[in-house]
C-alpha cells in the first residue's frame, strides 16, 4: 500500500514536472562536481527526499525539517516516529533519513572495532558523538574490551527518561564476567547539551570502578556526550 502521508503531498506539488527534473539535475551536478560543500544543508536533505519522493517538490519538506528539529545533526539522529510527525513525512522518507544515520553509524563503528580504542580515541569520540549527541533521551552504553584494548561489544544497558537514566553496578560487572571483558568504558548522553558530570555521574562511575578492581576489570574511562562537546572522567581526575 502506498504511503498515504507522502502520496497526498507528491499530488499537491506547486512545480510542473520539467522545473523538478531540471532543479534536480542541477543539485545533482553541483554535489558531483564541487562537491558537498557547495551545497546547503537544506539543499543534501532536498536531494535525498527526492530519491525517496520522486514526484515531489522536496524543498518545502527539507526546510521544515530542518527547522523543526534544529539542524542537519539532529534531522538525521532523529527516529521514525518523531519523523513520521511532520506533515508530509511517510515510511518512505523517513526511511530515508534513517538510513544516512545507519550508514554513516556502521562506518565509524567499524574504523572503531579495526584498531586499539585508546590509540584511536579521536575516532572512537566521533562515532560516540554521531550516535548519541542527538539523542532526545538519556541512553547507556558499555564497551566492552579485549585484552589488547579492542571493541568486543558496544551494549546499550539502559534507556531513560529525558534526563535520567538507570546504571545497576552488578549488571555491568556481571555482563564483562560473561563476554570475559578485560577493560569497559562507560558513555552516556545528556540530553540536555551540557556533558558536565553530575554527582550521581561521579558516584556511580567509582562505584562501578571499585567493583570491576576487584575483579581484575579495568575501567578505562565514563564519557559523557553532549550536543555542546564531551567529558571525559578520567582526564577531569574523577576516576
Amino acid at each position: 500500500m502506498a504511503d498515504a502521508a507522502e502520496t497526498a503531498a507528491e499530488q499537491k506539488g506547486a512545480v510542473t514536472p520539467d522545473d523538478k527534473s531540471g532543479h534536480r539535475a542541477r543539485l545533482r551536478d553541483r554535489l558531483l562536481t564541487a562537491g558537498r560543500d557547495s551545497m546547503a544543508d537544506h539543499e543534501l536533505v532536498e536531494y535525498l527526499l527526492t530519491l525517496a519522493i520522486p514526484r515531489r517538490d522536496t524543498k518545502p519538506l527539507a526546510k521544515a525539517l530542518l527547522r523543526e528539529f534544529g539542524g542537519i545533526g539532529p534531522l538525521f539522529a532523529a527516529d521514525a516516529e518523531s519523523l513520521k510527525r511532520v506533515p508530509g513525512m511517510g515510511d518512505t522518507s523517513a526511511a530515508a533519513i534513517r538510513i544516512v544515520q545507519a550508514t554513516l553509524l556502521r562506518v565509524l563503528h567499524g574504523e572503531v572495532k579495526a584498531r586499539p580504542v585508546l590509540g584511536n580515541w579521536q575516532g572512537l569520540l566521533d562515532y560516540l558523538r554521531a550516535d548519541m549527541a542527538h539523542r532526545l533521551n538519556e541512553c547507556v552504553h558499555v564497551l566492552h574490551l579485549d585484552s589488547r584494548n579492542q571493541l568486543l561489544r558496544d551494549e546499550i544497558v539502559s534507556e531513560g527518561s529525558i534526563d535520567q537514566s538507570a546504571i545497576y553496578v552488578r549488571e555491568v560487572v556481571r555482563r564483562a564476567l560473561d563476554l570475559g571483558s578485560a577493560a569497559i568504558i562507560l558513555v552516556h548522553n545528556h540530553p540536555s547539551g551540557d556533558p558536565t558530570p553530575s554527582k550521581q555521574d561521579i558516584a556511580i562511575t567509582r562505584d562501578i570502578a571499585d567493583a570491576c578492581k576487584r575483579l581484575g576489570i579495568s575501567l578505562h574511562d565514563h564519557v559523557i556526550i553532549g550536543r555542546n562537546g564531551h567529558v571525559s572522567l578520567r582526564s577531569q581526575g574523577l576516576i
